[in-house]
């Protein structure tokens, strides 16, 4: 199939070929005609399977032939973080600039001032996080009785942020006659709930089971000592052929000691966490895209939806506290059907962890054993993953840590020796202090 057959408009097909896009992504090609039958629709895909465009260009097609009215918006996107929320904005900028279509992006940490104006001129898209959203709303600068099209992006996500009272606050103020999104990587019971409550018999779209790891990703897990872990990754970055990398984070204290160590070793590596004003936020992470900084130490908040193309690593520097977030931390790479690879360091604390994320994912690890000692060649795990199938989801456990040699499996994967609540926070859990879990950000 190719976007000339989806029937779109011709200026948006203008500007899906000038990205360079001449066939849609098995969501994309599922998800646009529905959209364009003004169905409600619930969409489940893994991330990077480009499910934001499969509600973008079917909703600048469907909005390009009215107005806005001040302080009403005619469509609105929900998403969990501003980084998600400024994402979508770019989708709108990048296949709606050949349509005469008003945009504004709702985030905390930003100006309220310049977002109330403009609101006052009228907004065909209004894409927001939660918090902000109410803020304006109860401040009376925006209304949201003429919303048209509802988009709920990264539905899980929101659950695990605490979002849902406010989203259903929200859908509360919109008309009941609408037309309802909502996409998702994973489809909790939580989230089942909230598609019987706010959409009116969906039309359902899967591309990809639920949580689960792309195949293009080779997964490895290193045993160590929590205070081994920098010099592992300092080992396996010098080791690996690393072009740029996520190296994630539980907590935001460790994000700048981290940052700092790998500057130190001449490296250009950034921080990017919640506490980080917006602006900030925002020029780390354009400065990545652009490959001015090639290492990005982070928290939890850049885990989801973020798009950043030829992303050759992912390093879990500490094992993460949720399961979902094991598979959306390794998602940053091998994207578009590109190779990567993710290595996560696991400590004696980490086995109840260990075993969710080997459950959720149903593969057993193997743990790979690293000389720290040695500065020969690439690390090469014999085989082709650190990971394989377990028989059943029952059957896949933890590897186990041992204190003085390695296990049976790791010795067989060895290589040879030639890393008061304020709405306007929309990262939830950044004013609790530094050892909030990442997954709460």
């Amino acid at each position: 199939m190719k976007f000339d057959d989806l029937g779109l408009d011709p200026k948006t097909l203008k500007a899906v070929k000038e990205k360079g896009y001449d066939s849609p992504t098995p969501i994309q090609a599922k998800a646009i005609p529905l959209i364009q039958m003004t169905r409600d629709v619930v969409g489940l895909a893994q991330t990077g399977t480009g499910k934001t465009a499969s509600f973008t260009l079917p909703m600048i097609d469907a909005l390009s032939g009215g107005r806005a009215k001040m302080r009403m918006p005619r469509s609105l996107v929900l998403a969990p973080t501003r980084e998600l929320a400024a994402q979508v904005a770019e989708n709108f900028d990048d296949y709606g600039k050949y349509h005469k279509l008003n945009k504004a992006l709702l985030v905390g940490g930003e100006s309220m001032l310049e977002q109330k104006k403009l609101l006052e001129q009228g907004v065909d898209v209004l894409i927001a996080t939660p918090g902000r959203l109410l803020d304006l709303f109860e401040r009376g600068s925006i209304l949201l009785n003429d919303i048209k099209i509802l988009v709920i992006d990264e539905a899980d996500r929101m659950l695990d942020m605490g979002f849902i009272p406010d989203i259903e606050k929200i859908v509360s103020l919109i008309p009941p006659m609408r037309q309802t999104l909502l996409f998702s990587a994973t489809m909790p019971n939580e989230i089942k709930k909230l598609t019987e409550k706010f959409l009116s018999n969906p039309k359902h779209v899967s591309v990809a089971a639920a949580a689960s790891p792309a195949e293009t990703v080779e997964q490895f897990l290193v045993e160590c000592a929590p205070k081994a872990k920098m010099d592992l990754l300092h080992k396996l970055l010098k080791q690996e052929k690393v072009k740029n990398a996520f190296i994630f984070l539980n907590r935001k204290k460790d994000i700048d000691a981290l940052s700092k160590f790998l500057n130190n070793k001449g490296y250009a590596a950034a921080g990017l966490h919640g506490d980080m004003v917006q602006s900030k936020r925002t020029e780390t992470l354009q400065n990545f895209k652009d490959d001015e900084i090639t290492l990005l130490v982070c928290s939890d908040v850049a885990a989801r939806g973020l798009d950043v193309k030829g992303v050759s690593h992912v390093f879990n520097y500490d094992v993460p506290f949720s399961a979902d977030d094991y598979v959306h931390r390794i998602g940053r790479t091998g994207r578009a059907g590109s190779k990567g690879r993710a290595w996560m360091f696991a400590t004696k604390n980490d086995e109840k962890f260990m075993d969710a994320i080997q459950k959720l994912i149903k593969r057993q690890f193997e743990p790979v054993e690293i000389n720290l000692k040695s500065s020969d060649g690439r690390q090469k795990p014999s085989g082709k993953s650190a990971t394989k199938p377990s028989k059943s989801h029952s059957d896949a456990s933890p590897a186990k840590h041992k204190k003085d040699a390695p296990s049976q499996g790791a010795q067989k994967n060895a290589p040879k020796n030639n890393p008061k609540k304020h709405h306007d926070d929309d990262d939830m859990g950044d004013s609790f202090g530094d050892d909030i879990p990442a997954f709460l950000r």
